[in-house]
């Protein structure tokens, strides 16, 4: 079952420009403020409405599509939540921010399903209200994988998760779970109930860590037990939080809404780290790291996968006639090239110096290495501009078919032994187990 809903005051690591938002907001200190930061912080378009008059005004006229209002419970004109009802009617998301609040009150607007509230009663309730806008909206950017087999707890849980407006994928068991992960990297975070059909919660997360590692997922865990050790055993064994049923809905909220912060904030951070600082592709780091588990999941899978490494020829040359400027020109054109021709299922990175690294994934050896041919006399047949100067630049390649489970240096080895015979032959040509064959068969 798939449920989809795919000069800054600090860091925003995930910036909202080109979205609106409704500011409903009678008090002039507090609209101005809000106004100000929301569009200074978060890049958001922001229209303010200081009365329900003026409301039904905005919605008069050719009124923008807003990603979310936000809006005080109790206005001169509409003292009893009619600006609030009147906003669910449009389609918009409503974010409470009010003075007047009880129990009776919270009760009442989470029945409305408001998407979160923060009430006026700090100093801080300002950031608390530009933190809440800025955790919502970056919340449909978070693909979440909810795991239950008793299916009224997964519809429940579903139901919540959606409401918060997270992309969400719902499977019934621990198999079906792996299943979509090793199928969709996309998936940010994993909501299971430790009481599975075909297997616990633990040996789901084992499973998890094995494959996907520590930090390309992160996993909440869902239980009835009363025994607090569950909680310990499941944080110690890389959980990354723990939620015991039943649960308050705003307890609930915010446990996912924290760990989903905490996520993008590692991906942000990775994707830093993950990035050669030249040529803006993968790195080598990130190669080793993200090409092992891509090659499990394959072979896995019994999908068919190749790795090759691009050489640029007479790269120490080219360096020692034009100067290392020109070279970097060079490096960046040849990257900005593969990259543009390889999609996304292929992992592209700079291994280092001239050298490139590429795993293809779901092509067959012979279609690898036609992919690689076209890159080669693409790449030879376009002259790079550097200094002035048209500059024809040529590749070599060696390509080796990951068939069996073997380690991943076996797999570059092998490619590496491929580039060494492709330069031997004179450059500017492919390698590849498919090569010998054709030599050995004239």
């Amino acid at each position: 079952m798939d449920v989809d809903s795919n000069p800054q005051r600090g860091p925003a690591f995930l910036r909202h420009s080109g979205q609106h938002v409704l500011l409903v907001e009678d008090s002039r200190m507090f609209s101005t403020a809000l106004k100000y930061r929301l569009e200074k912080e978060l890049g958001l378009s922001v229209i303010h409405c200081p009365s329900m008059a003026a409301v039904r005004t905005i919605f008069q006229t050719d009124a923008p599509e807003f990603a979310l209002a936000v809006l005080d419970l109790n206005l001169p004109d509409a003292p009893n939540c009619e600006a609030l009802d009147y906003v669910i009617s449009k389609g918009i998301a409503p974010l409470v921010f009010t003075g007047s609040f009880s129990d009776a009150t919270r009760d009442q607007i989470l029945a409305k399903n408001v998407l979160d509230y923060v009430v006026k009663d700090s100093p801080a309730a300002m950031q608390q209200l530009v933190l809440a806008v800025d955790r919502i909206l970056t919340s449909g950017k978070t693909r979440v994988l909810v795991v239950d087999s008793d299916l009224d707890s997964l519809h429940k849980h579903v139901g919540l998760i959606a409401k918060q407006r997270f992309q969400i994928t719902a499977v019934e068991s621990g198999a079906a779970a792996l299943e979509a992960l090793d199928s969709n990297s996309g998936i940010d975070m994993v909501v299971c109930d430790l009481d599975l059909a075909d297997m616990d919660g633990f040996a789901l997360l084992q499973e998890i860590r094995q494959r996907h590692g520590d930090d390309t997922v992160r996993v909440v865990g869902l239980s009835t037990a009363t025994d607090r050790m569950v909680a310990a055993r499941f944080l110690r064994a890389g959980g990354d939080e723990y939620i015991q049923k039943p649960f308050l809905e705003e307890e609930f909220n915010s446990r996912i809404f924290h760990v989903a912060a905490i996520q993008k904030r590692v991906q942000s951070l990775h994707r830093i780290a993950a990035r050669d600082y030249l040529t803006d592709i993968y790195n080598r780091r990130y190669f080793f790291e993200a090409g092992p588990r891509l090659v499990d999941q394959a072979v896995r899978r019994g999908e068919p996968m190749s790795i090759a490494i691009l050489d640029i020829d007479h790269f120490k040359r080219l360096n020692d006639t034009y100067g290392h400027e020109v070279g970097d020109v060079v490096l960046k054109a040849v990257a900005r090239r593969l990259k543009h021709r390889l999609n996304d299922r292929h992992l592209l990175a700079r291994l280092g110096g001239e050298e490139f690294g590429i795993i293809f994934h779901g092509l067959s050896l012979e279609a690898a290495l036609d992919c690689c041919e076209h890159l080669r006399k693409e790449l030879a047949a376009q002259p790079i501009i550097a200094d002035g100067e048209a500059l024809t630049i040529t590749v070599s390649a060696g390509l080796a078919v990951i068939a069996e489970r073997e380690t991943f240096d076996n797999y570059l080895n092998a490619a590496d032994q491929f580039l060494y015979m492709a330069k031997h032959a004179g450059r500017n040509r492919v390698f590849s187990e498919l090569s010998l064959m054709s030599a050995l068969a004239s």
